[in-house]
């Protein structure tokens, strides 16, 4: 079954007004495949991860590339994709509404942008709300429901400022934004705080000592996991050429049993 661009919006769009679920996030055409078939629901870049496959660190990507990439991860299944779009690759907001037709010409459904860009770091709150804006107008001008999510970066960017935080989630909620994003809370106590204070979905980002069921608990709808999956692939990867080089063990290089069945799906 290959669903249309509106198919797949459509089915994104109730997943968020419906119960809490995980969004993974694949680095390629692969990855992506293998969480398809694993079951999950919806896909979401992830920006280093992305980065990573082309032996670079994050931020070190053009929109061109991204777009591309977008492409390439959107027709490799069925499910609906959300791109993330860092600042929008430029500081105006007509570089975060250009990010969002890009995306969406790519095939994505949903795209997040972000209140922080080198070198200006995290943007004055009225600029980083026009780019929401701007954003808004573009997702809305498709002829499909795109998703926009806001990103409040904040917590990841050396500024752990829970009240600042919230007051643009909510600034970016008055925008228009249908998702409100803080990557980096850490705790479900933050979490919670940063859910009730908003009236959108609010997407958590995933962190090894918080389950599901806790993040849940605290009020998100959304629970994305970052470049978080791309490290432990190739954690496990290091792992296994690290046992080769220093003892000889080639035990760690097993092929995976079920690979063509995730490839077929």
């Amino acid at each position: 079954m290959t669903l249309t661009q509106e198919e797949k919006a459509n089915a994104f769009r109730a997943l968020h007004e419906g119960e809490p679920f995980v969004i993974p996030n694949p680095w390629d055409a692969g990855s992506a495949k293998v969480l398809a078939a694993l079951g999950f629901k919806a896909l979401a870049t992830t920006s280093s991860g992305f980065a990573f496959t082309l032996g670079r660190p994050d931020g070190s990507v053009s929109l061109e590339e991204l777009v591309a990439h977008v492409r390439t991860v959107d027709r490799a299944t069925d499910l609906p994709v959300s791109v993330d779009l860092e600042n929008g690759f430029g500081p105006a907001p007509e570089d975060a509404a250009r990010a969002i037709a890009r995306a969406a010409e790519a095939g994505a459904v949903g795209g997040s942008i972000e209140d922080y860009g080198e070198p200006e770091g995290i943007y004055a709150l009225s600029h980083a709300v026009e780019r929401v804006v701007a954003a808004v107008e573009a997702a809305r001008s498709l002829n499909f429901d795109f998703t926009l999510t806001a990103r409040a970066e904040n917590h990841i960017r050396g500024n752990p400022d829970l009240d600042d935080t919230i007051e643009r989630l909510q600034a970016f909620e008055r925008a228009g934004a249908d998702v409100l994003y803080a990557p980096g809370l850490g705790s479900v106590e933050e979490i919670g705080a940063v859910c009730a204070a908003v009236g959108k979905p609010a997407n958590v980002l995933a962190r090894p000592h918080l389950s599901t069921a806790e993040v849940v608990a605290a009020g998100a709808q959304r629970i994305s996991a970052g470049g978080s999956l791309t490290w432990a692939a190739v954690e496990a990867m290091a792992g296994a050429a690290e046992a080769i080089r220093d003892r000889g063990d080639f035990s760690g290089i097993a092929a995976p049993t079920r690979i063509v069945e995730w490839l077929r799906s």
